[in-house]
């Protein structure tokens, strides 16, 4: 994933896939917006597959990729985690949601109001945003999408949570000029987590 536009096609399409069924597996209103997630995903690869082909640069697709890549996604998680979370542990969920609300606000409001720039360099592609205070943003980010995962009742979400975090390290440090365009890959990658959750989910309200 994410070293070519066939590649970001495939994997999109593989992902978005499995979001398909997640979704036809639901059988909770409250897991709906969770098992969407990995069809958010693939669909946020299949877009990327777009700015590959048209050179990088700004313009619609990178616009598109930028929208689901930062407000849309650290709000979606938590906010999705909270939702299936059974009431006991949505209060400890408060912080990575209001994290989530408050950085979705402000990444709205600078890619309202700033141009969004896609540069392919070599195998991967970086996006330049001005973004204030930027690591501040990065930290406010993982902690709304991974710090949310990672607290979750749910051992197999919590297993997500941590391929996700450990992700995040290791694509900050091999790629750090193209840190969200492959972080975002391999999150959508492990997607294929959240569809043993789906199914866990569904047989235990089959089972009860």
């Amino acid at each position: 994933m994410c070293w070519s536009a066939t590649a970001d096609l495939v994997a999109g399409t593989a992902v978005g896939v499995i979001g398909v069924v997640c979704v036809a597996h639901v059988r909770r209103v409250r897991d709906l917006p969770l098992a969407a997630l990995p069809l958010l995903l693939g669909i946020h690869q299949i877009v990327e597959s777009a700015v590959w082909r048209g050179g990088g640069g700004p313009g619609p697709a990178t616009d598109a990729w930028a929208v689901i890549a930062l407000p849309v996604l650290v709000i979606w998680v938590p906010l999705a985690v909270l939702l299936a979370a059974p009431a006991s542990v949505r209060p400890r969920l408060a912080v990575p949601v209001a994290v989530g609300v408050a950085l979705a606000g402000f990444l709205a409001h600078r890619l309202a109001t700033t141009t969004v720039t896609a540069e392919i360099r070599g195998r991967t592609v970086g996006y330049l945003l001005d973004l204030p205070h930027a690591p501040l943003a990065v930290a406010g980010y993982l902690l709304a999408t991974v710090g949310a995962l990672l607290l979750a009742a749910d051992r197999t979400l919590r297993v997500l949570g941590a391929l996700v975090g450990v992700g995040a390290v290791v694509c900050a440090l091999l790629w750090r000029t193209a840190f969200v365009s492959t972080w975002c890959a391999l999150a959508a990658v492990a997607s294929i987590v959240l569809l043993v959750w789906v199914r866990g989910r569904s047989a235990t309200e089959t089972a009860g």
